[in-house]
């Protein structure tokens, strides 16, 4: 049950958190509209397209973002004001430890937490495909890929070959589908080209050619002489329907792709693409594993804003903010730092122990300070 201190403390926390991000979503909005205007003059954007869908979606993405930061900040802006009035003083002298004092800032920082896990894994994926759709379509005058001679393993032993790729009408050139079996050619698709059919999902290919390779082992086999023979079979078609695993939203934006799928679905899709043996592996797994630990570093900060901000100390509320401030920015380079080891193919750093590197050393962090501040 929650007692007077738990929540005044609980009140000012919550209160100041959601006052100070508010009011620097405020401030983005206004730069972004400022940015924004001349594109959104040009193309004519409806004014409902840009309040629903670009800054309706704008604000859970950018105040999750940066959640952990703000709540750092609220921290150390009223716990301070409190340790300038002495209010800390009067709280210990009635024989409440530091300990018991952290209640309430722990439960603030597990409903902060709990809110960002949600959002993270669920609610800003889905308002991710609205505001980035709204983008592609506005701002960057719609997205179409650049990359030439295409190759995508779209299931295991079964390679995908395209020269280019048009994102608007989701239509390919020289195509060719190989198949690969104890690394041997087994047959192989080419075509003119291929065009989306959304009705039934499927690929039409026009003036596809086949060919097939039976391999039949010998039975006896003199030395440098081959262990298998095989046999071709040919087939020409005009045109083709084919449903293979691969859609237009393989070809979407890459920061696109894992932007916009929840955490099921993200999961679910980087079983598969382990399946397809995709390159990419690391930088899905990061980003599942980084909605889960970028949350918990509110718990962190939070220990260390408090314990920084709970004396009174020369100079006031602006030298606590600095040295929180400084941490913060070492803490996102620590994690620049170490998603970039774990996406560089590095199998020294695991995704999921490079995602968590960051938290677990400001661990420290905050329990050298916590047991700092005790005395």
């Amino acid at each position: 049950m929650l007692k007077i201190l738990d929540r005044y403390i609980l009140r000012r926390f919550i209160g100041t958190f959601f006052f100070s991000i508010s009011l620097m979503l405020c401030i983005f909005i206004v730069f972004d509209i400022s940015e924004k205007l001349q594109d959104f003059v040009a193309s004519n954007v409806p004014l409902r397209d840009i309040v629903f869908d670009h800054y309706l979606n704008f604000i859970p993405y950018y105040g999750n973002l940066f959640s952990p930061l703000f709540t750092f900040i609220s921290v150390i802006f009223f716990t301070s004001k409190m340790a300038a009035k002495t209010e800390f003083v009067a709280i210990l002298s009635s024989g409440t430890s530091f300990k018991r004092i952290l209640r309430p800032y722990m439960i603030g920082a597990t409903l902060i937490t709990a809110l960002s896990l949600v959002l993270n894994h669920f609610i800003i994926p889905k308002s991710n495909r609205i505001r980035i759709g709204f983008e592609d379509k506005y701002i960057n005058n719609g997205y179409n890929t650049d990359e030439r001679n295409i190759h995508k393993q779209i299931a295991p032993g079964t390679v995908l070959y395209m020269s280019d790729y048009d994102n608007f009408s989701n239509y390919a050139n020289n195509i060719s589908i190989e198949k690969i079996a104890n690394n041997k050619q087994t047959g192989i698709m080419k075509a003119d080209n291929m065009k989306w059919d959304s009705v039934d999902g499927t690929w039409n290919l026009q003036n596809v050619f086949e060919r097939e390779l039976i391999y039949v082992a010998l039975d006896s086999v003199k030395p440098g002489m081959p262990k298998y023979i095989y046999r071709e079979v040919h087939k020409f078609n005009p045109s083709k329907k084919i449903k293979i695993d691969f859609t237009p939203k393989d070809m979407i934006r890459f920061q696109s792709k894992i932007e916009v799928l929840p955490y099921f679905e993200l999961r679910d899709f980087i079983v598969k693409e382990k399946l397809k043996g995709s390159s990419r592996i690391e930088f899905f797994e990061v980003e599942m594993y980084k909605r889960t630990a970028f949350p918990f570093a509110t718990f962190i900060l939070t220990i260390i804003g408090v314990s920084l901000s709970s004396r009174k100390v020369r100079g006031g509320v602006g030298i606590q903010i600095a040295v929180g401030l400084m941490l913060s920015c070492i803490y996102i380079l620590f994690m620049h730092v170490s998603t970039t080891f774990a996406t560089s193919g590095s199998e020294l750093t695991p995704p999921i122990i490079a995602v968590w590197i960051p938290n677990i050393l400001f661990s420290f962090v905050a329990f050298y300070l916590y047991k700092k501040a005790q005395q």
